[in-house]
């Protein structure tokens, strides 16, 4: 349940990072890489390496194209809306000023929305890094129920500094700038689906058990046709099971 925005501004963790951590590497695809906490929309989950179905699966992912959260440059994280607990359903009632924040072993990391866009599933220019600027980028499908689009949230750094204070500058080596890592992101936000073709094979599949269950409960005698009946039911059901996983897989990652 969404929380109005004074109380989210409100609970603001202990501990926060004053100023970006060092570049370290990325771990392996599937690897949790911290924890996604947005106060706003309700939201507090692992975020994992990587932006396919096996990793979107389990909650937000990573992009490992993109620095991790908390280092210098554009950490961008990806998230479904619809399917698999949506952990980002929604992200569209984020507005400029809501905390985001992310923890990881580098210490505890707030950014602050600055704007929200919506862009073609092919824009993955919002990926890319502008040094020195150091930002939190969330992408998700849009409108809900829909792949059509891409609903983009930006964030950007908010230090714990005294007020007024500018947030120390971070001894690292700054991020590459999007000329050289605008290639690196693929060609679809969020991560594209896999083909249609299993889809028609397991939707023939069930439509083939349905009528072979019916043929054979006529041409069964009456004796026997709870056990077809039971037989059919269950192969039906494996069937449906298996074309709804297809259809899944279909869909992109971020649906």
């Amino acid at each position: 349940m969404p929380t109005s925005a004074s109380t989210a501004r409100s609970a603001v963790p202990h501990g926060l990072a004053a100023h970006l951590a060092p570049v370290t590497t990325a771990p392996p695809v599937g690897s949790p890489i911290g924890l996604l906490s947005i106060p706003k929309i309700g939201l507090s989950q692992v975020v994992v390496e990587g932006v396919g179905q096996a990793q979107l699966r389990g909650g937000p992912g990573h992009y490992p194209s993109t620095p991790l959260p908390g280092q210098p440059g554009n950490a961008s994280l990806a998230g479904h809306r619809t399917t698999y607990a949506a952990p980002f359903s929604d992200l569209n009632l984020l507005a400029p000023g809501d905390f985001v924040y992310v923890r990881t072993v580098q210490g505890l990391f707030r950014y602050s929305v600055v704007r929200t866009l919506v862009v073609d599933p092919t824009d993955v220019a919002v990926l890319d890094s502008a040094p020195p600027a150091s930002t939190l980028t969330l992408t998700t499908c849009n409108p809900r129920y829909s792949a059509a689009q891409r609903l983009v949230v930006v964030a950007a750094f908010s230090g714990d500094t005294p007020t007024g204070a500018p947030a120390a500058p971070p001894t690292t080596t700054p991020a590459a700038p999007p000329a050289a890592v605008g290639a690196a992101h693929g060609a679809d936000l969020g991560g594209s689906g896999g083909g249609v073709v299993p889809v028609v094979v397991w939707g023939a599949a069930v439509v083939a058990a349905a009528v072979l269950t019916r043929v054979a409960w006529v041409r069964t005698g009456r004796r026997l046709r709870w056990a077809v009946t039971t037989l059919g039911t269950a192969v039906v059901l494996v069937a449906v099971f298996l074309l709804f996983d297809a259809a899944s897989q279909a869909l992109p990652a971020s649906f």
